[in-house]
């Protein structure tokens, strides 16, 4: 691919400070505008498309338009199963031009170190989450990075939190690209009623991780999470560790410290509605010193060799942490054999908390 698209955001000219905020240069590659609106659009998606759709849904009821949004709600319960029976993907959909231009803006690359059999069902373990989940939403939830070439016969389903799928017109927004919800009853559909050479996608350290990240650190929240590891085991799945090396940098976050006011205040927030709400910041769209969109920073993310798993539909708690502890020591490995390509030091090591 062209080295310019994955050049700096400040190559192409000299940064203009005003008042302390550096501010983007008019002359700006067309390609690198359309970049900016690529991930401008899923920044708000993500961070207050929900929220925002749910209320602008609850104003048309009071306007002579409420019918629209009295089929919205009717088609929410109509259509309440299916983000957990496989959701309603569209090829088309995961193949629109709009998700280059948002690779490209990082950019973001896939790295696979092993063949994934279209005969067998795997869990696909994401790590870490990040602010956005920017890796793998472009990996998993389009075809940007080539995810079907690089494994063909695969058919990822990128898992969310359920509370996606109760925002009115959003749910069929991200379903279109194959997200499903992450309760336990779409997981067994995917690896059980839904044939073969499926993958479910998990980012295993979910909103609660995101408390914990900071620019520069590889920190992962993996020692109590085991759900997945059972779900495996159950289904005799295939586990596929996955670290996405950039994922946590594309911002600047503050990491609050356990118990202080605000760690508590932010851990009550989750409980009650299920997202997080991390401090931090990023770049704007005409500046590049404060804003929601993220940094250019590169993200290259890589899929790791597939771990068996024996079929145990009733797997005893020591049979649980034993596979966890092969888990952890292979996602140890993967990080361990490619951290020096990306950037980062011999001597880090993966923080597993």
């Amino acid at each position: 691919m062209d080295n310019e698209i994955y050049s700096h955001e400040r190559r192409h000219s000299h940064k203009v400070p005003v008042l302390g905020v550096e501010i983007a240069p008019f002359r700006i590659p067309f390609h690198r505008r359309l970049e900016t609106f690529a991930i401008l659009q899923w920044t708000l998606t993500f961070l207050i498309g929900g929220f925002g759709l749910t209320f602008f849904s609850l104003y048309l009821l009071f306007t002579s338009y409420y019918w629209v949004s009295f089929l919205a709600y009717t088609w929410i319960i109509i259509d309440r199963w299916t983000p957990s029976q496989g959701g309603r993907r569209f090829s088309w959909s995961r193949r629109w031009k709009i998700w280059e231009h948002m690779r490209n803006f990082f950019p973001v690359e896939l790295h696979k170190t092993a063949d994934l059999d279209p005969n067998q069902n795997y869990i696909i373990a994401f790590h870490p989450h990040g602010i956005l989940a920017v890796g793998a939403f472009i990996h998993f939830g389009t075809e940007a990075t080539g995810f079907s070439k690089l494994f063909p016969g695969i058919k990822p389903s990128l898992l969310i939190l359920r509370g996606w799928f109760f925002f009115p017109f959003l749910r069929d927004y991200v379903m279109i690209a194959g997200l499903c919800d992450s309760s336990k009853n779409s997981v067994d559909y995917l690896l059980s009623k839904n044939g073969v050479g499926n993958a479910a996608c998990l980012v295993i350290g979910g909103a609660r991780e995101t408390l914990d990240m900071e620019p520069g650190k590889h920190r992962v929240l993996l020692n109590r999470r085991k759900g997945f590891i059972k779900k495996a085991m159950e289904h005799g799945a295939s586990l596929v560790p996955v670290y996405s090396f950039g994922e946590s940098d594309i911002y600047d976050s503050t990491c609050n410290v356990p118990g202080s006011k605000m760690r508590k205040l932010q851990e009550f927030l989750m409980k009650f509605t299920g997202f997080s709400l991390p401090i931090f910041h990023g770049r704007g769209i005409f500046n590049y010193t404060m804003g929601i969109i993220p940094y250019r920073r590169h993200i290259n993310t890589v899929v790791g060799k597939p771990i068996p798993v024996g079929k145990n539909p009733n797997p005893t708690r020591t049979e649980v942490e034993d596979v966890h502890t092969i888990y952890v020591d292979a996602l140890k490995a993967l990080f361990d054999e490619h951290k020096t390509k990306y950037g980062i030091s011999e001597d880090i090591s993966l923080e597993i908390i």
